[in-house]
C-alpha cells in the first residue's frame, strides 16, 4: 500500500541536469552532472546563486568532458561533492566550508582505483551515485548500471588502513531490469535511497527510463525493509530531508530528464513513518 505523496513543488530556472540535493536552513544546494558550479537556491526568496568549483566554471559541459558530480553530503559545516568515477574526467572531490566559503578540491583517482580493486570492477563499471558520511565512515553507493556490474555500498573508514569493504546489494526490478542506486541519505538509523531502472548497459550512455523506487534500509545491516514505486517514467537522482515530524518525513527530490534545458524540477515527497 502506498504511504507517500509526491508533488511537483517548484522549478528552478538556470540549472540543467540536477543530480544531487542538500537542504539546510531554507537553502537548497544543488549539483549538476554537466556543470562545475554549486548552486544555492534560497527557497523563500526564490533566488539562485552560483558558486564556481573550478576556474572558468561552465554549464552544459559536453559529455566527454563533464565532471559528473553525482553525490553531495554534509559533515558538520562541510559540504562534500564527488564525481562518479565513471571516467578519468570524473574523479574529483570538492569540499566547501559553509562558514568561511573556503573551497578545497582533491583528485580521487587513487581512492577510486582502490574501490575498483576491492569491488573487482573494471574501469567502465565504477559509478558512484550517492554518499553518506556518518560515524567516522564514508558510505559510497555504487550504481550497477553497466554490463556485469553490481549495486553495492563501499564502506570507507576514516583510517583506510582499517580496510575498505564492498557490500553487494540486490535491488528490485522494474520491467525485468534491475533498479540501480541514484542517491541515498541517512535519517536516524535508516538509509533512504533512490534507485532507477534504465534500459542501458553503460555508465556513460543514458537509456530508456523505466521508473524510480524509494527504498529503506536498516543502516547497521543494509537490510532492505521497505520499497515504494515512485514513478514508472521519471528518473529521480537526488534526495534530501526537508522536514520531519513524529509521523511523517518530507523529502525533496530532483529529476534528471537528461536534457540541456536550464530548468530543475524539484519535487516534495511526503512519506508516512
Amino acid at each position: 500500500m502506498e504511504n507517500f505523496k509526491l508533488t511537483n513543488l517548484f522549478t528552478i530556472k538556470g540549472i540543467a541536469a540536477p543530480s544531487g540535493l542538500l537542504y539546510s536552513q531554507n537553502v537548497l544546494f544543488v549539483i549538476s552532472d554537466s556543470s562545475n558550479f554549486l548552486y544555492q537556491y534560497d527557497i523563500a526568496k526564490k533566488l539562485l546563486l552560483k558558486f564556481p568549483l573550478v576556474k572558468d566554471a561552465k554549464e552544459n559541459i559536453e559529455k566527454v568532458n563533464k565532471p559528473d558530480l553525482e553525490s553531495i553530503t554534509q559533515y558538520g559545516n562541510q559540504l562534500i561533492m564527488l564525481g562518479s568515477g565513471s571516467t578519468e574526467k570524473r574523479n574529483s572531490m570538492f569540499t566547501l566550508d559553509l562558514g568561511s566559503d573556503a573551497l578545497q578540491s582533491q583528485d580521487l583517482s587513487a581512492l577510486y582505483q582502490k574501490l575498483k580493486d576491492v569491488g573487482s570492477f573494471t574501469d567502465d563499471q565504477l559509478n558512484i551515485e550517492g554518499a553518506i558520511y556518518a560515524h567516522q565512515t564514508m558510505l559510497l553507493f555504487q550504481r550497477g548500471n553497466s554490463k556485469n556490474s553490481q549495486n553495492g555500498i563501499f564502506i570507507i573508514p576514516n583510517h583506510q588502513e582499517d580496510g575498505i569493504r564492498f557490500v553487494p546489494i540486490s535491488l528490485p526490478t522494474l520491467d525485468n531490469v534491475e533498479t540501480t542506486f541514484t542517491d541515498a541519505i541517512l535519517v536516524g538509523d535508516k538509509i533512504y535511497f533512490l534507485a532507477c531502472a534504465e534500459n542501458t548497459e553503460s555508465t556513460y550512455e543514458d537509456g530508456e527510463v523505466l521508473g524510480t523506487i524509494l527504498g529503506i534500509m536498516h543502516a547497521p545491516t543494509f537490510e532492505i525493509i521497505d520499497v515504494q514505486l515512485l514513478s514508472e517514467h521519471q528518473k529521480f537522482e537526488g534526495i534530501t530531508l526537508y522536514n520531519e515530524t513524529e509521523t511523517e518525513l518530507e523529502f525533496l527530490l530532483c529529476e534528471d530528464n537528461d536534457t540541456e534545458n536550464l530548468e530543475a524540477e524539484i519535487y516534495k515527497l511526503n512519506f508516512q513513518k
